[in-house]
């Protein structure tokens, strides 16, 4: 986690960033783009996704830029599909309002989402996007995931947000919709402290596929998902939902777990082409049990996401995380370069002061 100090250049005029280190994914584009049109400061990305298999920008990076430069009334250079450097520059006020993006393929609506949020918090006012795309697939935030275990968190850090989901979307044709409406903050975001796990009080999920009906998938994700979990001697109340909107045959499996400490854990996983019902319950259920089992109060996924709202808070937020992982790494040390917030991680605890970003 100790950054060294080519990692990122800072100057008065221009932060630089390169998207080769750390995970070299997409999430250091996005996160990169939220943090500079929180601070107001142009940023330039290079080598992007350079560790990925299809490296530069791919059509949802493109989107969310646009979308950045939309929110801000910024300028944005070079942006074209495969492209492994960006400029952008944001302008001086967030605006709020109503906006809508489509990706144009099954890229993830959440992940885009989730970049332009942070921003929604200090706009001038409330925030209604609708963003078309993926929901569903692997590598991406599943939009019940969001919905149920992110948005209910953020919640502690006195953020007002829901999503809502219009139609599902899936690999390869992508067309579903989902609707974010975002409540500014009134000043500054509170600090989150979650550090006792406690014991699970309920679980709840969804179980949900599209045009599958009469092959059961849902119910067979359903299935599975529970005979893994009774075997551990928990119990679970998990929707079938059978789809008929979608564009495409799909299916995606999520369930979460909350402690009697207020802690929320969530696993998900995605329908794939070869990909048997059975598979999917019990690798969800297994995952889920396994971040329990871990002693976290955080499942792996929502442990990288806290983090800029940690880092943007007004005091010291702590959270025990299930490991490390590559995402993690990267989205503290953006929040440390970018944004001067200190973090620390003994063994799985980790600790965040926020540098309480204030809503102008």
């Amino acid at each position: 986690m100790v950054c060294k100090e080519d990692i990122l250049t800072i100057s008065d005029e221009m932060m630089e960033i390169d998207g080769s280190l750390k995970s070299g994914s997409g999430t250091i584009v996005r996160y990169a783009l939220s943090l500079a049109s929180l601070i107001k400061k142009a940023v330039r990305i290079k080598n992007i996704r350079a560790k990925r298999k299809n490296p530069g920008l791919r059509p949802q990076h493109l989107k969310t830029v646009q979308a950045c430069c939309d929110l801000t009334q910024g300028k944005a250079q070079n942006l074209k599909p495969g492209a492994s450097e960006i400029m952008f520059s944001p302008g001086k006020k967030i605006r709020g309002g109503s906006f809508s993006w489509d990706i144009g393929t099954a890229g993830s609506t959440t992940m885009m989402a989730l970049c332009v949020l942070p921003l929604a918090l200090f706009s001038d006012k409330q925030s209604h996007y609708t963003i078309s795309g993926g929901l569903f697939q692997d590598f991406a935030p599943n939009a019940f995931h969001v919905k149920c275990v992110l948005l209910h968190l953020l919640r502690r850090f006195s953020l007002q947000a829901d999503l809502e989901m219009i139609r599902p979307g899936y690999v390869p044709s992508g067309a579903g919709i989902i609707k974010l409406r975002v409540t500014p903050i009134t000043k500054k975001l509170l600090p989150l402290r979650l550090l006792e796990p406690g014991k699970v009080a309920f679980i709840k999920g969804v179980a949900i596929s599209s045009h599958l009906e009469q092959k059961k998938v849902s119910e067979r994700m359903k299935d599975a998902c529970l005979s893994v979990l009774e075997k551990a001697g928990y119990k679970a109340d998990i929707e079938i939902i059978n789809d008929k909107s979608a564009n495409q045959r799909g299916a995606a499996l999520f369930i979460y777990a909350q402690t009697d400490t207020g802690c929320i854990i969530g696993a998900d996983m995605a329908g794939k082409l070869g990909r048997p019902a059975e598979k999917i319950g019990g690798y969800v259920a297994r995952s889920l049990l396994e971040d329990i089992d871990s002693g976290a109060t955080v499942d792996r996924f929502t442990a990288d996401q806290l983090i800029l709202y940690a880092a943007l808070a007004d005091g010291e937020s702590g959270y025990i995380i299930p490991r490390m992982s590559a995402h993690i790494d990267s989205n503290l040390w953006l929040v440390e370069k970018m944004l001067g917030a200190k973090v620390s991680l003994d063994g799985k605890r980790l600790l965040i002061k926020g540098v309480g970003l204030e809503r102008s």
